[in-house]
């Protein structure tokens, strides 16, 4: 059995990342190791990338380009066309100029979220209209489109670590068409070397690990949807979704109350705002076992009519 409504000083730990408390120890012993600089040069075909402290940053660079004023429009868009965007991208645009979820007049820029892992699907249409891309890839770093572009349609593309691997920092920012920055990333030796060091250990394994995030997403599917839960997006086979975004289908009442209390038994969460949907950690580190927790208390609400 799992125990549910634990105390809050005994709660486990599920991170929408697959980084946990173990891999600190593991990660800090890791020798110096380069290799993730030949898997990058090969992912991006030699195109020049930087890497970065986070996603955040490589965002702020690659905005910080356009030489944006404060009365320019950025034009996010998104995977599902849902409102719902991260504050750590709406952030970044706030500190140089405005943006919407619109192509205005105004618009000098189109920032393309390719959404959970999931990529928009559209991109050849907005080429088509000759205004600056950014690819926002933080949540889609082994997801492709059928022409194999995602990541190569924008001037710049930004990535973020954390999502795909069990590592607290770094991300990526791609300069596709090797444009001349106003600034490179402020990147202490030791960090980088950290970063590189980290991800090459778990990148030599990169197969067996998109494996097994598939294989885990593809098994929890099937049980929550005893539950009567289905995947919001539908996969494509050359998809790897980056959280478990759930179809509530008016199953559980309050979904407020649905993320309070995934929170309260350690698991990270939160509500698809707009959508009857939420989402919660799916990746290569969960076992059945875990997947099953997960299932326990999302049973228990449903059960307790909540």
């Amino acid at each position: 059995m799992f125990v549910l409504n634990p105390d809050p000083y005994s709660l486990p730990s599920y991170r929408i990342g697959p980084f946990q408390t173990k891999h600190v120890a593991l990660n800090n012993s890791l020798p110096d190791n380069n290799g993730v600089v030949h898997y990058l040069n090969e992912k991006f075909e030699g195109n020049d990338y930087y890497f970065t402290e986070n996603g955040r940053q490589a965002i702020n660079i690659a905005l910080s380009y356009y030489n944006l004023d404060k009365n320019d429009v950025v034009t996010i868009l998104t995977t599902s066309g849902n409102f719902y965007i991260s504050g750590c991208v709406t952030k970044e645009i706030e500190k140089i100029c405005q943006w919407s979820r619109n192509i205005l007049s105004e618009t000098k820029l189109i920032f393309v979220n390719h959404e959970f892992g999931y990529v928009y699907p559209e991109m050849d249409f907005l080429c088509s209209l000759d205004i600056p891309i950014i690819e926002d890839c933080c949540t889609t770093f082994f997801s492709q489109d059928e022409k194999g572009k995602i990541g190569k349609y924008g001037d710049f593309a930004v990535y973020s670590f954390p999502k795909f691997f069990p590592v607290q920092v770094g991300g990526v920012l791609v300069n596709n068409k090797k444009n001349r920055l106003n600034k490179e990333p402020q990147i202490s030796e030791p960090l980088l070397q950290y970063i590189k060091n980290v991800i090459s250990y778990y990148v030599a394994d990169i197969k067996e690990l998109v494996g097994q995030r598939i294989s885990n997403y593809d098994y929890a599917i099937s049980v929550y949807k005893q539950l009567g839960l289905n995947e919001f997006f539908t996969k494509s086979s050359q998809e790897v979704p980056s959280v478990m975004m759930l179809k509530n289908n008016s199953i559980i009442k309050d979904l407020n109350y649905l993320k309070e209390t995934l929170w309260a038994h350690g698991i990270q969460s939160s509500i698809f705002y707009g959508e009857d949907a939420f989402f919660f950690p799916s990746h290569q580190n969960l076992g059945k076992g875990d997947i099953h927790y997960f299932a326990d208390v999302l049973n228990s609400l449903i059960l307790n009519r909540k």
